[in-house]
């Protein structure tokens, strides 16, 4: 059995697709390297029979970790991504993925794998082009038209929201059939938005230990007032335990996972009956005039904490502040609970402003972020805010709140 590790080129992103399909056909197995970070080797002992990838996870629950994906699992999402697809009226094979996200994720792998599942066109996107919508609508213009080959497009909120924010990039986004976003990173605001402008989008949910979507809310259910990351897809089973914990079964689950040491034995995924709890809080949202049910995402198990007698979800709690900071120069802020004698855990508020502000300019921000929190209820304001100058989240865009809560507790 053959190993090896394949790093992102920092260059043309389509040159990166074209030595990802090169060096997958030379190996086994192919472990996939974020850019400017080398991350341990699995043991090929430690790898199941056949060809596949090894592939970085969120690690919001405590670390980086490493999922094992089977070659037949990334087919079988594909599968029942293209069974969605032929649900909505679209026909895989005939379509266009487009691609702005990083091939190391399973987010930016599976578009790619999905087009030569389905003999369907690939076109990555540049990091630039999203930068600078015109450039990308430039790029567009010269495509087939979008009527004849729909246009599937994958991003992440962020993304979204900046193509949004430009004339080029929301016509850019009008010319697409789907377009797949992280459901629970879209707040209100960005949803009545895209609705107004009558954009096709495809709110879902999946990890890379489900190898990618698990479950997609059709545009037009979404263009309905549906909110949610939709139902599950034709091969995956969800439920929800007594604390609203969300479990996912599917047969393409992670063959193998580590949280840390990658030569250590391998994380189970599935329990005795075959569920994976995910770590994530759900709930199930009727759907409108007889269409199916649709999962709304409320947040982390590790981003749920007990102050003062209330449950403060904070990722929730995260997006209502965030209105309330647009205007401010932060360029990321993280809420963590510290343990505390009187509120059973304190809410404390890490903050990172942008570059080329004094430490008076950062003083004040401080105290006017306290401010503009005053209309929340007690045990929902911060107790204390700290500047964090090194604060971000991880390479794979996901908050290591363990990791900036016992930095919180070394300033406090």
């Amino acid at each position: 059995m053959r190993v090896r590790t394949f790093t992102p080129l920092n260059s043309i992103r389509a040159d990166g697709f074209e030595a990802l399909a090169v060096a997958s056909a030379s190996a086994d197995w192919l472990q996939l390297q974020p850019p400017q970070r080398t991350l341990p080797l699995v043991s090929e002992a430690a790898l199941p029979a056949g060809s596949g990838f090894v592939i970085s996870s969120g690690g919001s629950t405590g670390g980086q970790g490493l999922c094992v994906q089977p070659s037949a699992n990334l087919n079988a999402s594909a599968e029942a991504t293209a069974g969605w697809l032929l649900r909505i009226g679209i026909n895989p094979s005939s379509s266009l993925l487009l691609n702005p996200l990083p091939l190391h994720h399973i987010s930016g792998l599976m578009p790619w794998w999905r087009s030569r599942v389905w003999g369907a066109q690939h076109l990555p996107l540049e990091p630039s082009w999203i930068k600078q919508p015109s450039l990308l609508l430039a790029q567009i213009d010269c495509l087939a038209d979008p009527a004849c080959v729909p246009r599937l497009l994958s991003v992440v909120p962020t993304q979204l929201i900046r193509l949004m924010d430009d004339s080029a990039g929301l016509a850019f986004l009008k010319s697409c059939a789907v377009i797949w976003v992280g459901g629970a990173g879209l707040n209100a605001s960005c949803r009545a938005a895209a609705r107004r402008e009558r954009l096709n989008l495809a709110p879902c949910y999946g990890a890379t230990e489900t190898a990618a979507m698990v479950t997609a809310l059709p545009p037009q259910d979404f263009l309905d007032g549906m909110d949610g990351c939709g139902n599950a897809l034709g091969d995956v089973e969800i439920q929800l335990d007594a604390d609203g914990g969300l479990l996912v079964r599917t047969h393409r689950l992670a063959a193998g996972r580590w949280n840390g040491d990658p030569q250590a034995v391998s994380e189970l995924l599935r329990d005795g009956e075959g569920w994976w709890r995910s770590g994530d809080l759900a709930c199930w949202l009727p759907g409108l005039g007889g269409k199916s049910r649709s999962l709304q995402l409320i947040g982390r198990r590790d981003a749920v904490i007990n102050s003062g007698g209330e449950t403060l979800f904070l990722e929730t709690l995260e997006t209502r502040m965030g209105a309330f900071f647009a205007v401010l120069p932060i360029k990321s802020f993280v809420l963590v609970g510290l343990s505390d004698a009187y509120w059973g855990e304190k809410l404390v508020g890490l903050v990172r402003f942008r570059d080329g502000l004094s430490e008076a300019q950062c003083n004040d921000l401080l105290m006017e972020m306290t401010e503009k929190c005053l209309g929340l209820a007690p045990a929902e304001r911060p107790k204390q805010w700290l500047f964090c100058p090194t604060l971000a989240v991880n390479v794979a865009g996901k908050w290591e709140r363990q990791r900036w809560s016992a930095w919180a507790v070394s300033q406090c």
